[in-house]
């Protein structure tokens, strides 16, 4: 699978992506457990997980770019990030972006065609 912004394709696969940008994450570590002997359900959860986590990165660079009229409450600072995760996780589970499912095809047929990482 290609990754596409604006139209700008670059060459590497969702695997690829995931060991480039998740080294040392929870996130990282569950897509490297999926493997040729990997189930559907553990493909897919580990591509929800991935899915959920690159939409909690876009959300925190987001956040980023708007100028707040007050400073955060002590609430936010603390809860924050918590918050994030789960926005990021509920819209990973409704499926809206399809980023997971294009993963989870790509894994099927890298480990269906006996290509392999490991």
């Amino acid at each position: 699978m290609a990754i596409s912004v604006n139209g700008a394709t670059s060459g590497i696969n969702g695997s690829e992506y995931a060991s480039i940008y998740l080294k040392d994450t929870d996130t990282d570590k569950k897509i490297g457990t999926v493997s040729s002997e990997s189930t559907d359900e553990e493909m897919m959860a580990a591509a929800k997980e991935f899915e959920a986590y690159m939409i909690e990165q876009i959300y925190k660079g987001m956040e980023k770019t708007v100028m707040r009229a007050e400073e955060k409450s002590e609430y936010e600072e603390y809860f924050g990030d918590m918050l994030v995760q789960q926005y990021a996780k509920n819209a990973s589970e409704q499926g809206s972006f399809g980023l997971a499912e294009r993963l989870y095809e790509s894994m099927k047929n890298q480990y269906s065609n006996g290509i392999s990482n490991d």
